[in-house]
């Protein structure tokens, strides 16, 4: 199921990709960027009492609050990136660089999460590599 999950993702990403670089024309970046968040806000909110999850709220940690909001402020910065980056260059090279934040989970996963590099990871982050620098250059 996760891969199935992982697959819309990747789906709905690519989507996002090319609505944003349509949408964006003649637009603010920053202001797009508040658009879709908006957006997303209102969505995964409606997700959350579409499946009565609000009841949880209660129970978060203070170690989850912390993380979970680190981890929107860098949601928030990486869209902002993106949405300039998108906004003043070609779809088909940002998209990729934007996709080394998968070469650069790897590290920091190692780094801080102790997770383990195997030889398939490694040679994966470095095709990912490769193949980001064969296609933005």
């Amino acid at each position: 199921m996760w891969f199935i999950l992982a697959l819309g993702s990747a789906v709905f990403a690519a989507l996002t990709s090319i609505l944003a670089k349509v949408g964006i024309d003649g637009v603010n970046s920053n202001l797009a960027t508040a658009i879709r968040t908006a957006v997303v806000l209102v969505m995964a909110w409606g997700m959350v009492f579409l499946t009565d999850a609000q009841g949880g709220i209660g129970s978060i940690s203070r170690r989850s609050w912390l993380f979970l909001i680190l981890s929107g402020l860098a949601t928030g910065a990486s869209w902002l990136c993106y949405y300039r980056a998108l906004q003043i260059g070609q779809a088909s090279k940002v998209v990729p660089v934007d996709k080394l934040s998968v070469v650069i989970t790897l590290v920091l996963a190692f780094v801080f999460l102790h997770e383990k590099f195997t030889w398939k990871s490694l040679t994966g982050a470095a095709l990912i590599t490769a193949g980001t620098l064969l296609m933005v250059l």
